[in-house]
């Protein structure tokens, strides 16, 4: 029956997504950014609800009173392709750091790239890491959070993987607050696993913090992450 809920959930996500990239192609130059980004987070909210739908997984956010009105930098643990889509209608205006090869996707990646992606390159990680800070230093000088996965990859459900200190170098550069993030979208949706799982996908918004050491930080949003996993 899995399997069943499964195909039938893809097949509208993928339909779905196509259709929607066409028509953000279409209406995305002639909106400003503000509102590309509104525009593009109507699919991400659609998907979970189909998700909901087709094979039983519910979302579940705590903790939103945790969001600061202001710019920060959203660090979220990584487990698999849920949180790469559906952040980007729960935080408004969001960057998203991704691999420049998603750009070259026909019509998803064009849509994608109007909203102002930083999209680096993984084979060159010094670079990125310079990019990372640059580009991401501007994004929240101009008034976006940002978002960045410490973990680099998909980590398995319940193991939290080591988090880079560049995700907090560039709140402290910036003298922004870190905003941590923990999920179980593991649990339901297993990467690079076809079936889906019935469940809820629970995202905890944890306090907000300024940076003073940003491997202490690190250390403490795993420690953190970590018991929120496996309380």
């Amino acid at each position: 029956m899995n399997i069943l809920r499964s195909t039938v959930f893809y097949l509208g996500y993928l339909t779905s997504g196509v259709l929607a990239s066409l028509i953000a192609c279409l209406i995305g130059p002639f909106i400003g950014l503000n509102k590309r980004l509104k525009l593009f987070s109507l699919w991400p909210k659609f998907a979970n609800w189909f998700l909901h739908l087709t094979c039983g997984i519910k979302v579940e956010v705590i903790g939103k009173e945790n969001l600061p009105d202001e710019p920060c930098v959203i660090v979220s643990n990584h487990q698999g392709q849920w949180e790469t889509y559906s952040m980007q209608y729960l935080f408004h205006p969001l960057c998203t750091l991704l691999k420049k090869e998603l750009l070259y996707i026909p019509l998803w990646g064009w849509a994608m790239k109007m909203l102002n992606p930083i999209a680096i390159d993984r084979s060159k990680p010094k670079e990125a890491i310079i990019q990372t800070l640059e580009e991401g230093s501007n994004r929240l000088q101009s008034g976006m959070y940002v978002l960045l996965f410490p973990e680099g990859t998909r980590v398995k459900a319940g193991r939290v993987g080591k988090y880079a200190r560049s995700s907090f170098e560039l709140a402290k550069r910036n003298n922004v607050k870190v905003l941590p993030l923990c999920h179980n979208s593991g649990n339901c949706w297993p990467a690079h696993k076809f079936v889906k799982k019935p469940g809820t996908i629970t995202l905890k918004i944890g306090e907000p913090f300024f940076v003073k050491d940003s491997k202490e930080s690190a250390g403490r949003v795993m420690k953190w992450v970590e018991n929120n996993l496996n309380p």
